[in-house]
């Protein structure tokens, strides 16, 4: 009987699972490379986005490794329960949320600073990260597109053309890479969103900065940053 190919919604979780069973059977071997997305999307029979997510969801729980512009492989060391970003995000869940509220307050005021004292050299800036953004989601590339992340925020705040705002972002800088690399390993894991979304949302950011829209700009912040809360909150429901 032929295969019925996968087309739900919930595609890449069965991607996911049937992955994973391999990895917990030996079938595939720690190390060993995986196909390309083009052969796994064929062979599932789904589109590249269910692989990305599938691949995404393994890599945050520690099963694959993604090498930039190496491909995808097996982990050399299969994961321990104690390893999960449910695991790790929950010892400090606390300091997250507290810096997630931070966020909220600051991040809102200097996007409307922003959109009202851009200037042109800001806007050119805040383009060539998206462009780096897009290119680390096409790479697969996780620690460039986390980059690039924080450093869209902190371009928001050098637009905002207040000192004082600016050496505030760089005091929690630390703090805030940390935190969007968990968050984003967690909206990856749950997929709340596709990578594709979270790169949609930034984008809306700067079309309301470039529109000169400083109220605009602070609702999509909110918003952005809300959803970022929500899959922090889930993540610590599932934890309990």
């Amino acid at each position: 009987m032929r295969p019925t190919k996968i087309e739900t919604q919930k595609g890449h979780e069965i991607v996911s699972r049937h992955i994973q069973s391999q990895l917990e059977s030996g079938e595939l071997a720690p190390g060993q490379k995986l196909p390309s997305l083009e052969k796994l999307a064929e062979a599932y029979g789904v589109g590249r986005s269910t692989i990305r997510e599938a691949i995404s969801a393994l890599k945050a729980m520690g099963w694959l490794d993604v090498r930039h512009g190496g491909g995808t492989y097996a982990a050399k060391t299969l994961p321990q329960a104690a390893s999960s970003p449910l695991f790790d995000l929950s010892q400090g869940a606390e300091a997250v949320m507290e810096i997630l509220e931070v966020r909220m307050i600051l991040e809102r005021g200097t996007s409307e600073l922003a959109a009202a004292k851009r200037g042109e050299a800001d806007l050119a800036r805040l383009r060539a990260i998206l462009a780096r953004m897009e290119r680390a989601l096409d790479d697969d590339d996780a620690g460039e597109g986390e980059q690039a992340d924080l450093e869209f925020h902190q371009a928001i705040a050098a637009a905002s053309g207040n000192p004082m705002l600016i050496r505030l972002m760089d005091s929690i800088s630390q703090r805030l890479s940390e935190t969007i690399g968990r968050t984003r390993e967690l909206w990856f894991y749950q997929e709340q969103a596709e990578a594709s979304r979270l790169l949609e949302e930034h984008r809306g950011i700067y079309e309301a900065i470039a529109a000169r829209d400083p109220g605009l700009a602070s609702e999509r912040v909110r918003l952005h940053l809300s959803k970022v809360e929500h899959v922090l909150k889930v993540a610590l429901g599932q934890k309990r």
